[in-house]
């Protein structure tokens, strides 16, 4: 499992011009389910991402967690993280788990954010066409592989 977790100060996604979900301060989460993913990974992501201590203090370094600052979460999946350019030009997406596997898998993890934590929750739709809007904050990117 592969997570893109930016630190915005807002951030939106719409589908077909409607949004879907939207938060203001805290963390973007852009999704990849490898094949084979379980549980397991999944589990340790979300306690790792709400732990993570990426937000500044009042002396500016980083010691809040998203948990702490009270800050929003935005899940959004995106299996193309899962692509594969070391032949051709054109990405192969063979590590990228399933459709019907992964989308369980990302409906959990949506749904394990929310049980963890009482901090407002937003996702996008599973194998949409999305577009994905933010204001990066910092700019502080990371990427989170299990």
């Amino acid at each position: 499992m592969r997570v893109v977790l930016q630190r915005v100060n807002r951030a939106a996604v719409k589908v077909k011009g409607v949004t879907e979900g939207s938060i203001d301060r805290g963390l973007l989460l852009l999704v990849g389910i490898q094949e084979g993913d379980s549980e397991v990974e999944m589990e340790w992501m979300c306690q790792k991402i709400l732990k993570l201590r990426i937000f500044p203090d009042d002396e500016g370094k980083m010691n809040h967690s998203v948990s702490n600052i009270r800050g929003e979460i935005l899940v959004v999946s995106q299996f193309t993280l899962y692509g594969d350019v070391q032949k051709g030009t054109r990405p192969s997406f063979i590590k990228a788990e399933r459709p019907e596997l992964a989308e369980p898998l990302y409906d959990k993890m949506v749904d394990r954010f929310r049980s963890m934590s009482s901090l407002r929750v937003e996702s996008g739709v599973f194998g949409a066409m999305m577009n994905v809007s933010l204001v990066n904050d910092g700019p502080v990117t990371i990427l989170l592989e299990r």
